[in-house]
């Protein structure tokens, strides 16, 4: 979690560890890189006064990566709900760090189109760079783990076979709050509750261990033609229930608040804001 810094979250408290070291930075990157050991940086919790956790406001984990890879079909009923064939080779494309927010902040539905999305996935953040990684070392090039709301615009989507326009609508892709080492979590996060909901209402609730690609698996794969970096992200895919597959169509409406948990990270919460609702209270400012 980073918001004026780099925090330590344990139950409902949360300590500031750049403020302990100014070292540690306002964000995970130089926890990621190396410069900062992780351990000599936890230690600083000592020297530092707890704060309730509810005071601290998220920020983005890496505030420029350099790339984010999402998996677009990952989970067998949701590429079925979708109208596709099960790939023998994984969906990929990318999106943007405009598309992304950090978790509390507004989601933007676009005044251009209603259909707004959700997809709850599994965040994969890169601790150590690499191309060609073997499956069976993969897991040691991950840092830690965290939440995204791959918010898509399904009309822009789907105006073409390259997703790039409906996946990287500015301000649709909620991330964090909290990355979990993988010490933490199963390996490879597998086996973990992961769900979506607007307030009571469940709308994706699935298990990791439902993906067709895991976490080593893709990394492997994905090795194979761009070399990671750290603080690089990969997007695990987001399993069945999606909006556009339901009857009626389920889009996401101002006002709401969309809510993704997954077992053992945490909970992704942010409100649905209308797009020329944001652009007026600009222009009256």
């Amino acid at each position: 979690m980073s918001g004026h810094g780099v925090y330590l979250v344990e139950g409902e408290w949360a300590w500031n560890l750049t403020a302990g070291d100014s070292n540690v930075g306002t964000d995970l990157s130089a926890l990621i890189e190396g410069r900062v050991d992780l351990q000599d940086a936890v230690a600083q919790k000592n020297n530092v006064d707890a704060e309730p956790l509810s005071s601290v406001v998220p920020g983005l984990p890496v505030e420029r990566p350099g790339k984010i890879m999402c998996l677009g079909l990952n989970y067998v009923d949701h590429i079925k709900e979708g109208g596709y064939d099960v790939p023998t080779y994984p969906a990929l494309f990318m999106r943007c760090t405009t598309s992304m927010i950090p978790a509390g902040a507004p989601m933007i539905r676009p005044s251009i189109s209603e259909q707004l999305d959700y997809e709850a996935e599994l965040m994969v953040i890169i601790g150590k760079g690499g191309k060609h990684i073997s499956e069976k070392d993969a897991l040691s090039h991950v840092f830690g783990y965290t939440i995204f709301n791959d918010g898509s615009v399904r009309e822009y989507q789907r105006k073409t076979h390259q997703w790039t326009p409906g996946k990287n609508f500015d301000g649709t892709g909620p991330i964090g709050p909290v990355v979990v080492t993988p010490d933490e979590l199963p390996e490879g996060a597998d086996g973990l509750k992961i769900e979506s909901r607007v307030g009571s209402e469940i709308l994706q609730s699935a298990t990791t261990s439902d993906m067709l690609w895991s976490v080593a698996r893709t990394i492997a794969t994905v090795s194979e033609f761009t070399t990671f970096q750290p603080g690089d992200m990969l997007a695990m895919g987001t399993p069945p229930g999606v909006g556009h597959a339901k009857t009626p169509q389920r889009w996401l409406r101002p006002g709401e608040t969309v809510e993704v948990e997954i077992e053992g990270i945490g909970i992704c919460a942010n409100p649905i804001v209308a797009e020329e609702d944001i652009v007026a209270t600009e222009a009256a400012e």
